[in-house]
């Protein structure tokens, strides 16, 4: 709309018509606050939780540069690449976790309705039970018998490792992703992030030096927020990208030294970083098939061995018992 000529009040009013919820209080912030001669990234700084500060950043770089449309053009392009990339992310997730609760739950559905008449069925023929049919029967009676307590406690517990997890985020996720399996995969979206947000920043003409200041921010492993934090100093002294990259071989691949180098050499490091970018997310991609590929039947196995491992110590004395009145 903004490149049709039209001007952002009125584009903000024909948003407010349909606009619901948090857009509508954030779009009225908005309007009230052009309204009283605030900049937009003055207002969008209002809302921290909904506006990052590398969109803040750039919308107030092209305020100042007077490239209000094109910067905003590239932001929804930036925007709709990251929800596709995290979409993708999450769809290699939905299996797992759906596998996961199913195995819940079978456990849940044994534990209640099955164990108990089972166990009745075992204290009726007075039959000598192995430890993991007692520990079962015990498992089935306290949940059966103490439900709200056990589910009261499961809330706690929950609570309690949210705010563990909230005041140690940083270092969990760390702990997290430096795992043999995810450690790979880890390094790639966050080289994805990084190269993503250094191609936007600097496309809406801000220095490198704040691309760089903005982008380390972004990554999640500690790693590559420090060699980030280091490529800053060296470009701040003078150094080109490149030195602070090459500096850091084990964090940054050989294919983004090389590119890099040529987009500094040509003038056109923005469109470099965007390559990488779309590089890495391919990356990303071709790592989840191969994660999925790999967990799913060592998911199934994992469950079919908990899950055999169950109807066994149900099953375990019953044969026990048969095997006895045949010896008879």
């Amino acid at each position: 709309m903004l490149n049709a000529g039209i001007p952002i009040l009125e584009i903000i009013d024909s948003m407010l018509d349909e606009a619901k919820g948090k857009q509508k209080i954030i779009l009225t912030k908005l309007k009230e606050d052009l309204n009283q001669g605030q900049s937009i990234y003055q207002s969008f700084a209002n809302f921290p939780k909904t506006f990052d500060p590398v969109i803040i950043n750039l919308i107030k770089a092209a305020e100042e540069a007077g490239t209000l449309e094109k910067t905003l053009k590239d932001i929804t392009l930036g925007i709709k690449k990251n929800i596709e990339f995290v979409d993708k992310i999450k769809a290699a997730l939905i299996y797992p976790i759906l596998v996961f609760i199913i195995f819940i739950g079978v456990i849940l559905v044994i534990l209640v309705f099955v164990i108990p008449r089972v166990a009745t069925v075992f204290t009726q023929l007075k039959i000598p039970l192995p430890l993991p049919t007692r520990i079962l029967i015990f498992s089935s009676k306290v949940f059966v018998g103490y439900y709200p307590i056990v589910i009261a406690v499961t809330i706690m517990l929950t609570i309690i490792l949210l705010l563990i997890y909230r005041a140690k985020k940083v270092l969990l996720l760390n702990l997290i992703l430096s795992l043999p399996l995810l450690s790979r995969l880890a390094k790639e979206i966050d080289l994805t992030q990084f190269t993503r947000t250094m191609s936007l920043v600097l496309m809406a003409g801000m220095p490198i030096t704040d691309a760089l200041d903005l982008s380390q921010n972004i990554v999640n492993k500690l790693e590559i927020k420090q060699a980030i934090s280091n490529c800053l100093k060296l470009v701040s002294s003078g150094k080109k990208l490149t030195n602070g990259l090459n500096k850091a071989k084990n964090i940054f691949p050989t294919i983004m030294i090389v590119i890099t180098e040529a987009g500094e050499k040509s003038g056109s490091l923005e469109n470099s970083m965007n390559e990488l970018a779309e590089h890495f997310d391919l990356r990303v991609s071709q790592t989840l098939k191969t994660l999925v590929a790999l967990f799913e039947p060592l998911l199934l196995i994992i469950i079919g061995l908990l899950v055999g491992g169950v109807m066994l110590a149900i099953i375990a004395p019953i044969y026990g018992l048969i095997s006895q009145i045949g010896a008879r």
